[in-house]
């Protein structure tokens, strides 16, 4: 079974327990002959694919009573892939979804890494410092470095814990987070995990 999570950026393929990335601009999908289950976030994309017969769209099996419209095909299939839990993707924004039995409850939006610590050099050049995911968030800092991590970490540990769940870390600065919480489960692959779960429900095979 093949399948392919589509960003804006890259094709990511998993065959088997084999995962690897082709880059949107130089890979042709036309190539693979074989069927292929597939998300996509990538409109220009998704035009070309449409015209594929074995290029399977798999957003189009989801129920999206259970969602909301603009809610992305990415953060969607995440949901699917669990029965319970809180669901925290890190990537360039963090998105923090909570599944309970089996039914999306909602979620929220926080900036990544990336686009928070702009948002303090753009206030001064002066709070350009990294962010320690090993703070302790028990205590009040005394200097600026902790100041600016405790005042983004903080806010987004007390959010999840709040909810009393199991919590599964993904994306590209999962392990980062995982310091900040470490009974979290890492899931690399959530997201093609939802996608079997979602196969499976339709009896595509």
């Amino acid at each position: 079974m093949l399948l392919c999570d589509i960003g804006n950026t890259s094709y990511h393929f998993l065959s088997a327990e084999t995962d690897y990335k082709k880059d949107v601009k130089e890979f042709d999908p036309s190539t693979i002959k074989e069927r292929i289950f597939y998300i996509c976030v990538n409109p220009t994309l998704k035009i070309v694919l449409d015209s594929l017969e074995n290029w399977i769209d798999l957003a189009k099996f989801i129920d999206m009573d259970n969602y909301y419209d603009t809610m992305g095909v990415d953060r969607i299939f995440a949901c699917e892939a669990l029965s319970d839990g809180i669901i925290i993707d890190a990537g360039s924004a963090i998105t923090v979804d909570i599944v309970d039995a089996g039914l999306f409850q909602g979620g929220f939006i926080y900036p990544g890494t990336k686009a928070m610590k702009k948002s303090y050099t753009d206030i001064s050049t002066a709070l350009d410092y990294k962010f320690n995911y090993t703070l302790d968030i028990k205590k009040l800092p005394k200097n600026s470095a902790d100041a600016i991590s405790y005042g983004y970490l903080k806010l987004l540990h007390s959010e999840v814990i709040s909810h009393n769940k199991d919590i599964y870390l993904t994306g590209g600065d999962a392990q980062k987070l995982h310091s900040l919480f470490p009974n979290a489960k890492i899931e690399k692959r959530l997201i093609f995990n939802g996608m079997k779960r979602v196969i499976k429900k339709i009896e595509l095979i």
